[in-house]
């Protein structure tokens, strides 16, 4: 009998959302495991979430991105399911308790996608176009950059909004290239907006594994698949992201990455029509990942940020 055999499980049951995306990142980890432990079966868990339920409002107003992974997550903690997979930057800053997140996989590209049918990028785009995105962090960029263009809220999977696209909605939409790229839509892509003039949301790009944290046969499982350059970037960017609010219905970013042995981290606050936008950056020893986000948020919070989300708060 081989080592695991003896002492971990034969079956991992895989939460995940039942969009296209979210089946292509549990089907990943899935072959990722099989690959890794022959004989292990694996089988998904699909779940309507209800952020995938509510479509009509934005995000925001109907409780965050918190709703797309809330009813996985139950399903972890009620031992349904073994493990379930999510996209990083859909993820609050805190697990709920007895839940962790077990192991972050490489990062795919990190910027976002500019789409269209008629332009190529954000420069071309006439004055009032209008733009499609879900989210805030977006938006208060996007403005800051070009505040003349109509912003509208974008909601729904990758192939709804790329069909309220083409059926003329919008003068283009915003996406994020990692998601275009997993389903082999990159041609769909106008154009990459760099990660200066669009700060990434923390985690973007990075697939997570969350398990309970006291399986600890799960959690041997999977270990194979953590990356611990990833994890030391995203440690500073969920630690500003807990200290500015941890949702998406904080206007703020961070891109952390891994630079001479150490590592460097930009940030933004903004207001939500992008008139004040304060950001920041900073280097950092790998050891210092959680005082430095900190630092950052602290940093901007104080530069402004701090007012931006109290007038928000009273909206």
């Amino acid at each position: 009998m081989s080592e695991r055999g003896r002492h971990l499980k034969n079956k991992i049951i895989i939460a995940t959302r039942e969009s296209l995306l979210a089946l292509w990142q549990a089907k990943y980890v899935a072959h990722a495991l099989e690959e890794a432990h022959p004989g292990l079966t694996v089988e998904l868990f699909p779940v309507t979430t209800k952020g995938d339920q509510i479509l009509d409002r934005p995000l925001v107003e109907i409780g965050g991105k918190g709703l797309f992974i809330k009813e996985l997550e139950v399903i972890l903690l009620e031992g349904k399911a073994d493990i379930a997979v999510h996209s990083l930057k859909d993820m609050t800053a805190e697990c709920p308790k007895g839940l962790t997140i077990a192991a972050v996989t490489k990062r795919e590209d990190p910027r976002d996608a500019f789409v269209s049918n008629k332009y190529r990028s954000l420069d071309e785009l006439p004055f009032h176009a209008k733009v499609g995105t879900s989210s805030l962090r977006r938006q208060a960029q996007l403005l800051h950059l070009r505040p003349d263009l109509e912003i509208r809220s974008l909601r729904g999977n990758v192939q709804t909004r790329l069909r309220h696209l083409d059926e003329g909605d919008f003068d283009a939409i915003i996406l994020a290239a990692a998601g275009l790229k997993r389903l082999g839509l990159a041609e769909r892509i106008c154009s990459f907006i760099d990660t200066e003039t669009s700060i990434p949301a923390a985690g973007q790009g990075v697939m997570a594994v969350e398990a309970r944290s006291d399986d600890k046969e799960t959690l041997d499982l999977i270990s194979f698949l953590h990356d611990s350059d990833v994890a030391s970037c995203i440690t500073t960017e969920r630690a500003f992201l807990a200290k500015v609010g941890g949702d998406c219905k904080v206007p703020a970013g961070i891109y952390v990455t891994a630079k001479d042995g150490g590592i460097e981290a930009h940030a933004f606050i903004a207001s939500t029509d992008g008139k004040k936008l304060y950001r920041s950056e900073r280097s950092a020893a790998v050891s210092e990942a959680v005082s430095v986000g900190k630092a950052l948020a602290a940093e901007l919070l104080d530069a402004g940020g701090r007012e931006v989300l109290e007038k928000m708060q009273k909206i």
